[in-house]
């Protein structure tokens, strides 16, 4: 057992190691072990396999709004290495938005039910980009990968000792663990720093993040999303709360922000 234990652990350290690295914004440690060039291939191809499979708008309004407010947003993230593309899907009944690695945005028409305005589109597309910026898809994938590598290394040492009911139990635990015990409360986690993020990027940007509330509050009420527990999203009402909660300190980010935009016109009109 002790064996086992040193194999693991020198595999997991030996990795962890290679991928440390931190989040913008909110400065979380994470764990990515997946190339940013091969990521945004990957994203790249995503971005193929759409736009065959799905019916692209033409509404000259919603794909103007998107990108618009798509551009303004991806102005303040500082990703200069992202070839940013802003899509609206032609699907009124999905109310839906993604940033796929390398700024490949998408929003569903069917969102626009929710959206009165550029800020609360804003809020939308900044926890979008949000993800993709914070690579929480790279993240997702290398904690996969690093299951794998570690129930691999597991079940080849417990099998080439000859005790085929401890590599049962090892892997039994491993996949619970990797599926109920990680994946789920660290996508939420993925969620709510997602929204963090958002904000920021909204009130950089000169959009107010109170716009993220009202938002939310009319998504809540519109029965799109299942159960907290039963999705890797937060509930409505959980996300409102914590968002409520982080408002009060971006919002001098926003001031800031709209001050300058202010001169800024001034100057030009003068």
């Amino acid at each position: 057992m002790k064996f086992i234990k040193k194999i693991t652990f020198s595999v997991i350290l030996t990795l962890l190691l290679i991928g440390c690295s931190k989040v913008p914004i909110t400065g979380r440690n994470q764990f990515i072990i997946v190339n940013e060039a091969e990521e945004m291939q990957l994203g790249i191809q995503s971005e193929k396999e759409i736009l065959k499979s799905q019916k692209i708008s033409h509404n000259p309004q919603q794909n103007a709004m998107v990108e618009r407010v798509g551009r303004r947003i991806a102005n303040v993230t500082g990703k200069k290495n992202f070839k940013w593309e802003f899509f609206v899907i032609d699907n009124n009944k999905e109310a839906n938005a993604f940033c796929l690695p390398g700024g490949k945005v998408f929003v569903y028409s069917g969102l626009f039910k929710y959206i009165a305005n550029d800020a609360e589109l804003a809020a939308v597309l900044g926890h979008e980009i949000g993800h993709a910026i914070a690579r929480h898809g790279a993240e997702r994938m290398s904690s996969g990968i690093l299951a794998q590598a570690g129930g691999q290394v597991l079940q080849s040492v417990m099998a080439g000792r000859g005790n085929p009911q401890n590599t049962a139990m090892v892997m039994g635990a491993f996949g619970v663990g990797t599926q109920l015990g990680v994946m789920l409360p660290h996508s939420r986690k993925q969620e709510y720093e997602a929204d963090h993020i958002g904000l920021v990027l909204m009130a950089k940007a000169g959009y107010n993040p109170h716009s993220a509330l009202t938002f939310w509050e009319k998504f809540s009420k519109s029965g799109e999303t299942p159960p907290e527990y039963l999705s890797t999203h937060p509930a409505p009402e959980h996300r409102i709360a914590t968002l409520r909660k982080l408002i009060p300190k971006v919002m001098p980010i926003y001031q800031k922000n709209i001050h300058r935009t202010y001169k800024r016109k001034y100057r030009a009109i003068k």
